[in-house]
């Protein structure tokens, strides 16, 4: 009987457990299930290309997993059954339908997270997602020269979509609202080129401005101030897809799921999570920030530590550490900021054409990794063990 691993969600971090598990584990003895909305994988990281215009190539999950052995799935995933093993899914003809499993990966990832901010949710524009900056991508179409574009958040995605927009739209006014001062979670090279980038391409910063309401036409600030917006883009962090909060799994107030250092449930053993749907510490016990640059390695362990505890293999010792923080400011200009190995900033930054070469090449392998999912590493598919094929979620339980 095949052991059934279900992953939900096909972004960095689900279509990369896929792959990995499908090198490690030998075809006959697993049934990989991949389900996603979306019938493509979409790259997240280039959405702020995408919303100015930008085309990105397509990539089918079926034609990305073709003869591998995973099976993907289009549907949307309504609700999960932690102590069922069931995932409740309504497929692209609107069925709905209940998808067993013995092994989970909850992939969901996130969106973006209107802070409660009133008027965001009616008349603010997201890129978390694609419909969200295909959304923005018609609205800045239509906007005429000398048009205000207000930024809201000081983070990597808020700093990204600013320069990318106002280099492909320079006819605009385009504006980033900033809680604390412009990258003041960088080095004082690293900021220093941010202030010339942003300089140069005309982008006016409100620094220390907190956003209390957003209207059609303009944005209000705590200190009372009005900012014209004819489009407003909110960019102040991310919120998990909800579904986890409603099962029993051990989740955070924010409803991050809890796990341990192989990426598994601390309440379920036959449930993992990795991505920006897991609570994963990282150096210095600190959490792992919402990024693909937790993400992926998230994904590399628990598909690690899933083959292991199935075929009686050694766990996963690799510590999750940062290396630095990769930021394209528009299709010219780049920003490498090292950082240690919890994430703090150091003096050393690369900058201008050559960092925006390297964020380029970090993107695209990236992307490769993921449409690729059975080359670059060794395939090492192995036997799972009988009583794993037989009792799933019991294999490893006290490993």
């Amino acid at each position: 009987m095949q052991h059934r691993i279900t992953v939900l969600g096909a972004g960095y971090t689900g279509a990369t457990v896929a792959g990995r598990l499908a090198r490690r584990l030998h075809r006959d003895d697993v049934a990989i299930t991949l389900v996603n909305a979306e019938p493509d994988f979409v790259e997240r990281v280039r959405t702020h290309q995408l919303a100015v215009g930008q085309d990105l190539r397509s990539r089918s999950l079926g034609e990305m997993f073709a003869g591998t052995g995973v099976e993907p799935r289009t549907a949307e995933v309504t609700g999960v059954d932690v102590d069922r093993g069931t995932v409740a899914v309504v497929d692209a003809d609107g069925d709905a339908e209940e998808v067993g499993y013995d092994t989970l990966v909850y992939a969901l990832g996130s969106g973006w997270n209107d802070q409660g901010v009133p008027g965001v949710a009616e008349h603010a524009y997201e890129i978390a997602s694609r419909s969200g900056a295909l959304r923005l991508r018609e609205r800045l179409a239509g906007l005429d020269a000398g048009q205000p574009v207000v930024v809201v958040g000081g983070g990597l995605t808020g700093l990204e979509a600013a320069t990318e927009i106002a280099e492909a739209r320079p006819d605009l006014a385009v504006a980033l609202a900033a809680r604390d001062a412009l990258g003041d979670r960088l080095s004082d090279k690293g900021r220093g080129h941010l202030r010339k980038v942003f300089g140069k391409l005309g982008v006016t910063v409100y620094e220390h401005t907190t956003v209390t309401g957003v209207e059609a036409d303009r944005v209000t600030t705590a200190d009372g101030r009005v900012v014209p917006a004819a489009v407003t883009v909110w960019t102040t962090g991310f919120a998990v897809h909800p579904i986890a909060r409603a099962t029993t799994l051990e989740v955070t107030d924010t409803g991050r799921i809890v796990v341990d250092v192989t990426m598994r449930s601390v309440s379920h053993p036959d449930v993992y999570a990795v991505g920006d749907a897991a609570l994963a510490m990282g150096p210095g016990d600190k959490p792992l920030r919402m990024s693909c640059a937790s993400g992926l390695p998230t994904a590399w362990q628990a598909a690690d530590a899933i083959a292991a505890r199935l075929t009686g293999g050694k766990l996963p010792n690799v510590p999750i550490r940062y290396f630095n923080q990769c930021v394209s400011l528009g299709r010219k200009e780049g920003l490498i900021q090292y950082v240690t190995a919890d994430d703090r900033a150091v003096g050393a930054a690369l900058t201008g054409r050559l960092a925006a070469v390297y964020k380029e090449l970090v993107c695209k392998g990236a992307a490769w990794g993921v449409a690729h999912p059975t080359l670059g590493l060794p395939t090492r598919r192995r036997r799972v063990a009988r009583q794993a094929a037989r009792s799933g979620s019991a294999v490893g339980a006290s490993a």
